[in-house]
């Protein structure tokens, strides 16, 4: 008796260790999935492309003070669009926001049926709707410049429809709907952008700044510098010059200029000129169908994906760069170039805030449809749980040997 009730001691104690390395190796398991599993990249070939359930995108500030009050309607930008259909994309690019990154992104890493044609040493690709030989995008890298240089909202609603016209005459039997985008910046860092690349040699001379049907005169652009460019130029001469479109550009080429009587600054006075041209430019910005902000490249992607039901294949990456974009400068030519772009200060105050309750709004949608979700599993696995268990021996059941047998008796 002794030796069996040693003998099951030892057993018992056998598979106690047993059962406790088990759940130590699962604890550990899980323990190091939690550091690593989130940084893995399964499925990803190359690791170019995360998983479509990896998380990429910032939690919502919960401490954010709303400023201004936006409808719902304001909020919500989830659209059908109709990439089978007549639906275009028009992306307002304007200087020295992240544009040409942003532009490679539409036409480069968008996930989709039909991708871009973008070949090698061609400045631009051919985004053609999957059903048929006809563009969905218009901006530089699909179309070109096909509006002129970095053309505004004034100069893009009154030229695109015309130039699709005439690409592809065979969409004429239905109209057509436009989607406008845009990106902007912090308007100090962005300022101070431009500078360096005027710097540089830029120009942007060939614009055309078409407004009511007709380029500004000499009289009323004059330009800053006398020669071919103004490359050398000082950030003291820069901000010196009263006709440098980089001042308060961002309010400028999203506004309708054809309320201010477009580069005449004589149509009316200078305080109201700037009143009309701010509101128009935070109307206009409501209205598209989707802007982003340079410094929020991650919320921008999350915003765009969800608005337009598109997937970027890689994830868009945030440079971070000081407010003056490299450039040291002191708090004195802040302050100027802030009331340079006073009316670009107040538009970007606006979009920012508009940008970040439409990304708490979306987010918060999205968690709650989640909750749901979950919810709506629990309740289906307890109601399934809670269903009574035929016992499969009952219906149409084979007779055992030994009921045979006992029939054989009888």
């Amino acid at each position: 008796m002794r030796r069996r009730r040693a003998g099951g001691r030892t057993m018992v104690e056998r598979a106690s260790k047993f059962v406790l390395v088990v759940a130590g190796s699962v604890c550990f398991m899980l323990i190091l999935y939690q550091y690593a599993g989130p940084g893995l990249s399964l499925g990803a070939p190359g690791g170019r492309a995360p998983p479509d359930d990896l998380d990429l995108f910032p939690t919502p500030d919960p401490h954010y003070e709303k400023k201004y009050y936006f409808p719902v309607r304001e909020l919500e930008r989830s659209l059908r669009f109709d990439m089978k259909g007549d639906d275009v994309i028009v992306f307002l690019h304007i200087q020295k926001t992240g544009g040409t990154t942003f532009g490679r992104h539409l036409v480069q890493n968008v996930r989709l049926e039909v991708p871009c044609d973008c070949r090698p040493g061609q400045k631009k690709c051919t985004c053609y709707r999957p059903n048929r030989r006809e563009t969905w995008l218009f901006s530089r890298f699909s179309t070109g410049w096909s509006c002129g240089l970095h053309a505004d909202w004034t100069e893009l609603t009154n030229c695109v429809p015309g130039v699709l016209d005439r690409r592809d005459s065979a969409a004429l039997r239905t109209p057509r709907k436009f989607y406008y985008i845009t990106l902007l910046r912090d308007p100090v860092s962005r300022y101070l952008s431009e500078w360096r690349h005027v710097q540089r040699g830029a120009t942007w001379k060939t614009s055309l700044h078409m407004c009511d049907g007709r380029t500004p005169t000499p009289e009323e652009l004059p330009p800053c510098y006398e020669g071919t460019d103004w490359s050398g130029c000082t950030l003291q001469e820069f901000m010196e010059c009263p006709y440098n479109l980089a001042n308060n550009r961002q309010v400028r080429m999203l506004a309708d200029l054809s309320l201010v009587g477009c580069y005449n600054l004589s149509f009316i006075p200078e305080g109201k000129r700037a009143q009309l041209l701010l509101e128009s430019a935070k109307k206009n910005l409501r209205g598209m169908a989707f802007f982003g902000l340079t410094e929020f490249q991650r919320k921008t992607q999350y915003l765009f994906e969800r608005t337009f039901n598109l997937k970027f294949i890689r994830p868009f990456m945030q440079y971070n760069s000081t407010r003056a974009g490299g450039v040291e400068v002191d708090e004195d030519t802040i302050r100027r170039i802030e009331e340079l772009n006073d009316l670009d200060m107040q538009l970007y105050d606006y979009a920012k805030d508009l940008f970040q309750q439409r990304y708490q709004y979306k987010r918060q949608l999205e968690r709650r449809e989640q909750r749901l979700r979950s919810r709506e599993e629990r309740l289906l696995h307890r109601a399934k749980e809670a269903l009574p268990r035929e016992d499969a021996d009952e219906p149409g059941r084979v007779p055992t040997e030994d009921y045979m047998s006992h029939i054989e008796k009888w």
